[in-house]
Parts: structure tokens; sequence; C-alpha cells
């Protein structure tokens, strides 16, 4: 067995000893897709909300655009740093402190006083997003017999998919009527 075989075999072994004491596995991955809507509807929302943060920010809307590719190294940074210093703790514990990172992170982007600010935060929210994806699939391949793990991950993926279709536009929507903060 190579070496990253004998890493998803105990992260496996792991994330299925933590389901034992989970709730529901329905409940379980209505919460991971929860997660993964939040996380589809801020990385994709930001894109139709730069004029206004552009505009609030006193920079032109290309230059707010680096707020998304901020978040996009966010995202390249974090997964495999994550996955490395995270192997070893709960998936509950990990997930947890992931969507919490996220929040914070979100909240503190929306308070951004300049430009630069904002960047850092949107770095930071993007940080737990793909380790966020790689165990929550984890968790819900977990939760059910081998024959439905890929209907299991596939539910949970689908906040990703109902974040495009409702929660961008419902965002956007916030967003101009309400202020993108």
């Amino acid at each position: 067995m190579g070496r990253s075989s004998e890493i998803l075999h105990c992260n496996m072994e792991q994330a299925m000893a933590d389901s034992r004491h989970a709730a529901h596995p329905a409940l379980v991955l209505f919460a991971l897709a929860v997660g993964a809507f939040a996380i589809g509807t801020t990385e994709f929302a930001a894109m139709s909300l730069l004029p206004f943060f552009a505009r609030d920010l006193g920079i032109d809307t290309p230059t707010a655009g680096h707020a998304i590719s901020a978040y996009a190294l966010g995202v390249v940074a974090g997964a495999p740093v994550i996955a490395a210093f995270g192997a070893r703790l709960p998936r509950r514990t990990l997930l947890i402190g992931l969507m919490a990172v996220f929040a914070v992170a979100n909240g503190l982007s929306a308070l951004s006083p300049s430009y630069h600010w904002m960047l850092l935060f949107r770095f930071l929210s993007g940080l737990p997003h793909g380790a966020y994806f790689g165990v929550a699939a984890l968790v819900a391949a977990s939760l059910v017999p081998p024959e439905r793990r890929a209907q299991a991950i596939a539910r949970m993926f689908a906040g990703l998919t109902v974040a495009t279709i409702i929660g961008v536009p419902v965002a956007n929507w916030m967003g101009q009527a309400l202020g993108w903060r």
C-alpha cells in the first residue's frame, strides 16, 4: 500500500470511527450541504458585487477583482496546509473549525475599512474552502454503506449546486438592495 493509500485508509477509518457517535446521517448530510451552500454562495456572489465594493472602497472594478484572486489564493494555500495539519483531528472538530474560520473571515471582509484589509480577509476566508470539501466528502462517505457513498457525497455537493442556482442570485439581489456589506 502506497503512502497516499495509507493516508486515505487512515482518514477513512478515523472518519468512520467519528461517525459512530454522529446524529442521523440525513441530518449530518444536510449540515454538510448547508456548509457547501455557504461556501459556494460566498465564492461566486463576490463576482456580481464587485462594482459595489469597488465604489465603496474607492477603487476601480478591475482592482476590486483582486478580491476574487485573494480568495482563490486562499483556497490553493489552505487545502494542502490544512490537510497536513488537520489530518489527525476529529472530523467534526475540523469541520466546525473550518466553518468558524470561514464565517469570521467573511464577517471581517464585510467590515473591511479598506481595500487591503478586504484582500487579507478574503484570502483568510478562502483558506478553509478546499479542506472543507475534502473533509466533508470523507465524512459523507463514512455515514453510509459502501454502495451508497457516491450518493452521500453528491448530496453534500448539492449545497454547492443550490448555491449557484439560488444563493448567488439572492446574494446579488440583497447586495444591490441592501448594500454589499
